[in-house]
């Protein structure tokens, strides 16, 4: 607990940092919020949460010089994902904190020392608004976009806390079907670092159906320093898991769903297993 509280006073040193150095016309965006709380039951053991849930980006930013098709694809978001993480919430009475800005305005889902924070180019596609972001504006997005989204998780599992059981976090993402001309062949993957309390159920329970290929820290690792579960679940000792639908299986009503009737079940039985709601901390396998 004390890495996590070291961890949480590091980054509010650098947010209050950041507004100093605000400029003034970078107050444009007040009307604009960057994350929304679902509400739900504070001590049914899980919170839901969704990095990339939106492609929404403040007025004054237009598309970021990017045709609106471009924000459309998966560069933007992740498709799908907000509309399961909200229809598991419902489904289950699970509070959920949903990101409401484009992952390309910055990346809530990395550090704030990490290069793509602001990503300059996302598969193959150049990012002209953000090419000539400098210090002041990378620090102006932090402190109005980033910081209000990894502080609401943060209240979000301190209410856990505070009603009597701590949440796991449950992390929900999509991928893109094929990347770089290769076809992905897993139906959804669980990713996770060193603390499996989570993730091995997850990944056993989904494995029941035979029809699912599910990958096991695919098609991406779990291990990535600093990103939202880095801080949130590995750095203070809760139990956490990020779950990756492919976009295809859910970019629609039926789609959604039809994983929504899957992970239902699931996340019930994942609710009620003993010492999810533990602090414990199993360190990282990501590089420092």
């Amino acid at each position: 607990m004390v890495h996590g509280r070291i961890r949480h006073e590091v980054f509010a040193m650098f947010v209050q940092d950041s507004i100093k150095s605000e400029r003034p016309a970078d107050r444009q965006d007040n009307e604009f919020v960057p994350v929304e709380l679902v509400r739900g039951r504070t001590d049914s053991g899980l919170l839901i949460i969704c990095d990339h849930a939106s492609n929404r980006l403040p007025a004054r930013y237009g598309t970021l010089g990017l045709p609106a098709h471009e924000l459309d694809r998966h560069i933007g978001y992740d498709i799908g994902a907000e509309a399961l993480a909200r229809a598991l919430a419902a489904r289950l009475d699970l509070p959920a904190v949903i990101s409401r800005f484009s992952r390309l305005l910055i990346d809530p889902n990395r550090g704030i020392d990490d290069p793509t924070l602001v990503p300059a180019l996302s598969d193959g596609t150049i990012i002209a608004g953000n090419a000539n972001v400098d210090a002041a504006e990378k620090a102006y997005r932090i402190a109005a976009f980033y910081a209000p989204y990894h502080d609401a998780i943060d209240r979000a599992i301190d209410a856990g806390t505070a009603a009597g059981r701590t949440p796991a976090v449950f992390s929900v993402h999509s991928f893109t079907p094929v990347w770089r001309g290769i076809a992905r062949p897993w139906h959804a993957g669980v990713l996770w670092d060193r603390d499996p309390r989570l993730a091995r159920p997850l990944i056993d329970l989904l494995r029941e159906d035979p029809r699912l290929i599910i990958g096991d820290n695919e098609p991406y690792s779990g291990a990535l320093r600093n990103d939202t579960l880095f801080r949130h679940g590995t750095g203070r000792g809760l139990a956490h898991a990020l779950i990756e639908v492919r976009q295809d299986l859910i970019a629609d009503e039926e789609g959604v769903a039809a994983w929504t009737d899957r992970l239902e079940p699931i996340l019930q039985k994942l609710a009620d297993l003993p010492g999810l709601d533990e602090i414990k901390h199993y360190g990282s396998l990501s590089k420092p």
